[in-house]
């Protein structure tokens, strides 16, 4: 008898397991804002249920343990008089890593609000856009534009304390005129030992590393393309085979053409979706946790949307304008914007 009890109990138990996600019916939603003066904000990192961090144009690091009752402000300047611009930011499970954008480019660390720089570049041509860790913690990684035929990666396996940049040997080569966007600290994925990297501009690709950045691979997308603004802006995958990507052209932010698209094989072939259908540009783009690649939110200057069916159909849920998002949970999630810091609850 205990053993038919216990076989019955196994099979309620994989019938469960199998059961489809039912997606929830969203149709509007909420952000709790918290003004912060005088900052863009394009990347944060969510820790846990109360703590956040950022890191602004201004050369601000901000940081809330309290659920964004308080917020305590590291402000950085190099040499005195230059104002990072930050853009990027990582967290290693214990630092947390802000890098600006163009010249010169200041990697610094952050630990116990204080800031140590561990990597500059100068160079006409510098600008990173994005920084990872991987889930190891251990190995980093970090894109900007080319300064000669190759994307300019960076990368550690020390946890941050040294960085180095990959040859353009070891690295495949791209277009004149492609690029990265740092738009949302998105444009860039790590599961694994495994790293996504989007491109826009005159081409809009996806450069892929299976092992830590030591070779690469470069696939092709549909995603609108061919000059500057355009390309993706941020892409984001819930296992190492299905992903989706975002963006469209900036300086057209209503156009909806050949702007989302979703890979099931690991990013070497898309499809696009939704295609001259809303949503428009949008610089953002994350699955949400625990939701089975199901439901998907996108941000931009155009307005917050929300798929419950991994991407294939959209419903714009708020005309709050946000460069980037990230979730806590399936409930929960954190915004940057112009100025603000926004909460969202599901």
């Amino acid at each position: 008898m205990r053993r038919i009890f216990g076989i019955i109990l196994i099979f309620l138990f994989l019938i469960s397991c199998k059961q489809e996600y039912l997606p929830r019916n969203i149709s509007a939603i909420s952000v709790e804002t918290y003004n912060i003066d005088t900052t863009s904000i394009r990347a944060i990192q969510v820790i846990d249920s109360t703590t956040v961090v950022y890191a602004g144009s201004n050369g601000t690091i901000g940081t809330t343990v309290d659920n964004g009752k308080t917020w305590s402000i590291l402000n950085i300047k190099y040499k005195d008089s230059i104002i990072p611009n930050f853009r990027s930011l990582a967290f290693n499970g214990s630092d947390y890593f802000a890098l600006s954008i163009a010249n010169p480019a200041l990697l610094y660390k952050i630990s116990d609000m204080e800031a140590t720089l561990q990597y500059t570049e100068e160079g006409a041509k510098v600008f990173y856009d994005a920084i990872a860790f991987f889930d190891d913690n251990k190995h980093g990684i970090a894109v900007g534009d080319p300064t000669e035929n190759c994307a300019s990666i960076l990368i550690t396996d020390d946890g941050g304390e040294n960085w180095h940049k990959i040859p353009c040997e070891n690295l495949p080569e791209i277009a004149e005129g492609e690029a990265f966007f740092a738009a949302s600290n998105t444009n860039i994925k790590t599961i694994g030992s495994t790293v996504y990297i989007a491109s826009g501009g005159k081409k809009s690709r996806i450069l892929k590393s299976n092992n830590f950045g030591k070779t690469w691979q470069l696939f092709e997308t549909p995603i609108i393309q061919g000059n500057g603004p355009q390309g993706m802006y941020s892409i984001d995958f819930y296992d190492k085979n299905n992903g989706i990507a975002i963006g469209g052209d900036y300086s057209k932010p209503l156009e909806n053409k050949a702007n989302k698209a979703i890979t099931a094989d690991g990013g070497k072939t898309w499809t696009l979706i939704a295609d001259a259908e809303n949503p428009n540009y949008k610089s953002c783009v994350q699955y949400v946790p625990n939701t089975n690649g199901k439901e998907v939110f996108a941000v931009g200057k155009t307005g917050i949307s929300y798929s419950k069916d991994g991407g294939l159909t959209w419903n714009k849920v708020s005309n709050d304008s946000y460069y980037t998002i990230q979730f806590i949970n399936k409930n929960t999630a954190w915004l940057g914007g112009a100025n603000k810091i926004g909460k969202l609850e599901l």
